[in-house]
């Protein structure tokens, strides 16, 4: 198949060019680093180019888009002024939706689990009741309300916490932690948000599972992995895994370190995507996996 993926120097993005060249041709887009993007079929774009972003539909016909380009985070959003992170997680998530339906081109959009109301309980299915408290959060949930608008031929994956060891110039919070306690650090870390994390592996990896599932459509799916942890969690199993000294791990809670968005608990129901064939290994095996890549 032909397939369109937004952010493709991204977190994400490069593990997505990776696995999905092997059977299909891609087209991979990236604004201003470039990644792993030019060891691809890849095209340098400001998303917010429509008249360029057209050219690209109307030259490479693609039958799939996997929108991964956004505003990516709590912090990154904060930081750069409103109308922008609107324009980038709305205006252009809608732009490209108009686009998949007039190229009769299916788009995968991934959004976050942050969307979900934090003080609901655990394991939120996917009708579970949405709250997002901060402006990416609330920006990705317009982003999807934006493409059920203009079309019906959509996936959209409310993507959990992910990890892993970014490509290039993309970094994460997993990455940077063990950095730390690599050189003997100490590090604080949450006990008192969970999610249901998923490395970046086994997301580039089921990503490639279902694009070739031909009658999903109109769909939303949690995207997440099997366990419900916190962060603290998370990187002690890590810490174990890799030998670190588990003593440099500090507990604490968001109250305590002023964090502004207080979401408690949004581990994900991943029976929907179990039930498309898509099993994500146990949080150790997969973290592993990690290690030896």
């Amino acid at each position: 198949m032909e397939i369109f993926i937004t952010g493709g120097s991204g977190l994400l993005g490069q593990y997505l060019n990776y696995h999905l060249s092997e059977k299909h041709t891609i087209l991979t887009q990236y604004n201003k680093n470039v990644g792993n993007c030019n060891q691809y079929n890849s095209i340098q774009l400001q998303l917010d180019n429509y008249m360029k972003l057209e050219e690209v539909f109307e030259n490479f016909r693609p039958e799939i888009v996997i929108h991964s380009a956004a505003v990516s985070s709590n912090a990154k959003a904060d930081s750069l002024p409103r109308k922008y992170v609107y324009e980038i997680n709305v205006n252009v998530t809608k732009k490209i939706a108009e686009l998949c339906e007039r190229y009769n081109a299916k788009i995968i959009y991934l959004s976050t689990d942050l969307v979900y109301a934090g003080y609901r309980g655990s394991y939120l299915q996917e009708n579970a009741k949405l709250i997002p408290i901060s402006l990416y959060a609330e920006t990705k949930l317009m982003g999807e309300q934006k493409i059920k608008e203009v079309t019906d031929n959509y996936i959209i994956l409310r993507e959990a916490l992910l990890f892993g060891f970014g490509l290039n110039h993309s970094s994460n919070f997993f990455q940077e932690t063990l950095k730390k306690l690599k050189n003997h650090e100490t590090v604080k870390l949450f006990t008192d948000q969970f999610r249901t994390p998923l490395s970046l592996i086994e997301a580039a990896r089921m990503i490639r599972q279902l694009i070739e599932i031909e009658d999903i459509r109109g769909d939303i799916i949690n995207f997440g992995g099997n366990e419900r942890l916190s962060r603290y969690d998370l990187i002690k199993l890590a810490s174990k895994l890799a030998g670190f000294n588990e003593n440099l791990l500090i507990k604490t809670t968001m109250e305590e370190s002023g964090y502004p968005y207080k979401v408690y608990d949004v581990s994900l129901n991943i029976d929907k995507l179990k039930s498309y064939g898509l099993a994500p290994t146990p949080i150790e095996k997969s973290i592993a996996e990690v290690f030896d890549k």
